[in-house]
């Protein structure tokens, strides 16, 4: 989803954060879940990062902030060679925490909790494997990016490296969605970005799931 000239270099305005997921990794392509494990990217996540990073680098970004996991901190620094700014790591902006559900791959985590499953798909606020809820994710995700944006300048660019769920629910939080809403967002494929901007009555979704062709999504969100 993208609003033609919304996001060109010159007919911006108002700032715009570019949530940018991290490559691909080994347990993304076995359908594991990895939440706050520290998993890093394979071979192809590199490259998908080296590609994105030439794109993102093309919108000029003003700072750049990561998740302190290293398949996000590696994502980060592939912009960071091209643009030359220092990278900010945060734990904050980790993955959901999921206690047992992490390892576990999708076929395991249907088997043994289905119930929980299914009851998180339906927008129902469950501790997936004793971990964390979703509000409590976006409630230490989203002040770490507001704290970042205003820092910048009023139509500076923030880019923040993370994950498939943190970013999905940081998105929600800041467009002021529902909880339960939030699953309406769908899951961002490994490498691509999402893009808000800066309007008059708060943030809006400008872009969604860009930066490639259409893949499946790998991650614990899908």
């Amino acid at each position: 989803m993208s609003a033609t000239g919304e996001v060109g270099g010159s007919a911006r305005r108002g700032r715009r954060v570019i949530l940018w997921r991290h490559g691909q990794t080994s347990w993304n392509v076995e359908r594991r879940f990895q939440g706050s494990t520290d998993v890093e990217l394979t071979a192809a996540g590199v490259s998908q990062a080296r590609r994105a990073a030439r794109l993102l680098a093309g919108l000029k970004p003003d700072a750049i902030v990561a998740s302190d996991l290293k398949r996000a901190a590696d994502t980060a620094a592939e912009l960071a060679a091209l643009t030359g700014l220092e990278v900010t790591l945060d734990e904050g902006l980790r993955e959901t925490y999921a206690g047992v559900w992490q390892g576990l791959t999708h076929d395991e985590i249907i088997a043994r909790y289905g119930e929980e499953y299914a009851a998180w798909k339906r927008g129902e606020p469950v501790r997936r494997g004793g971990g964390e809820l979703e509000t409590e994710v976006a409630d230490r995700a989203a002040p770490v990016v507001l704290r970042h944006v205003e820092k910048l300048s009023e139509d500076g660019t923030l880019v923040v490296v993370s994950h498939g769920g943190t970013i999905r629910t940081t998105i929600g939080r800041l467009l002021g969605l529902e909880p339960h809403d939030w699953e309406s967002l769908g899951g961002l494929t490994n490498c691509c970005w999402s893009v808000l901007g800066e309007g008059a009555r708060g943030w809006r979704l400008l872009e969604h799931n860009a930066g490639t062709l259409p893949e499946p999504v790998l991650g614990d969100d899908d």
